[in-house]
């Protein structure tokens, strides 16, 4: 029983290219093509990019990135506190992840394309029906 409720007390990713790790921190995991370098979340048989078979290796996303895109949303499904920033940043040493930009003021004068970003990880704040908690990834502004 209490092994049950330790696992339960562990967060769930809210994505399954969210790895969190029994020792260390949680990072994001991406697949990268041995033959053109392409970046990928997830694993396939061949590369989307170049068309080989077998050649997409895992290995761990930056936490660092620039911000490529973003709108501010104002309206959203009845219980998601509005407004918030949905972003796109690509990643330095490749990938590119959409996903929410905070700790800064959801006013489009206060960002700006190209700024450094980090990825953190929070509690994404809501639970499942089962009380299970799930950390998600964030993006937040970096020191140039």
């Amino acid at each position: 029983m209490a092994e049950t409720q330790a696992a339960a007390a562990k967060p769930l990713p809210v994505v399954k290219y969210l790895k969190i790790p029994d020792q260390g921190s949680p990072y994001l995991e991406g697949f990268r093509c041995e033959n053109c370098n392409a970046v990928f979340l997830e694993n396939h048989p061949s590369c989307a990019a170049c068309r080989k078979r077998d050649t997409l290796k895992p290995f761990r996303l930056a936490d660092t990135g620039k911000l490529y895109n973003f709108t501010i949303v104002h309206r959203n499904f009845p219980g998601v506190p509005v407004p918030f920033i949905s972003a796109i940043v690509d990643l330095d040493g490749g990938g590119s992840l959409k996903g929410n930009l905070v700790d800064i003021v959801p006013n489009a004068e206060a960002i700006k394309f190209d700024m450094p970003v980090k990825v953190v990880y929070r509690d994404a704040g809501r639970k499942d029906k089962d009380g299970n908690s799930y950390l998600s990834y964030f993006f937040t502004p970096a020191a140039a």
